[in-house]
């Protein structure tokens, strides 16, 4: 089984994207799935790549949920910023001090950040384990470097170290 599926979860998610994005269950559409499917998990295993693993799917379905919540909230805070061209607001760049030294957990922080409106992930300095982002209203440095460490990057270590 390892031989045919070394990578079951990317499997897995490659073959519901698939159906998902063509919307149908006809035969060319699962036949097309079932390939991607097969396909995709030998590419990486000639790449050598790492296997995921996650420690607690539990910390996985928080960390969903506060991810959609932030996003939601975030949505508002920026339509907010952009229409009501608040003068007072002021973007930076922060230094965030990182524990999470796992690729894939850094990778994942990555997308939240950048998929957040209003901040975007700039650099990550792994020798110092420093990550600079970039703020569209810096109020405080010091509450934003709180929200990523206790809510995003906590959990990630949780799943992945």
């Amino acid at each position: 089984m390892k031989i045919l599926l070394p990578h079951p979860l990317l499997s897995a998610g490659l073959f519901l994207a698939s159906l998902l994005l063509s919307a149908s269950l006809a035969p060319p559409s699962l036949a097309l799935a079932a390939v991607m499917a097969l396909a995709a998990p030998q590419v990486m295993r000639a790449m050598r790549i790492d296997p995921v693993r996650v420690r607690s799917p539990r910390a996985i379905v928080t960390l969903a949920g506060r991810v959609v919540v932030d996003v939601l909230r975030s949505n508002l805070a920026v339509a907010q910023i952009l229409v009501g061209r608040r003068a007072d607001r002021v973007s930076g760049f922060i230094h965030i001090p990182l524990d999470l030294k796992d690729r894939y957990g850094l990778a994942v922080l990555a997308i939240v950040i950048t998929s957040t409106p209003g901040t975007l992930w700039v650099e990550y300095d792994r020798a110092r384990g420093r990550l600079l982002m970039h703020v569209l209203d810096l109020v405080d440095e010091e509450t934003w470097v709180r929200i990523i460490k206790d809510r995003y990057e906590r959990l990630l270590m949780e799943i992945f170290e």
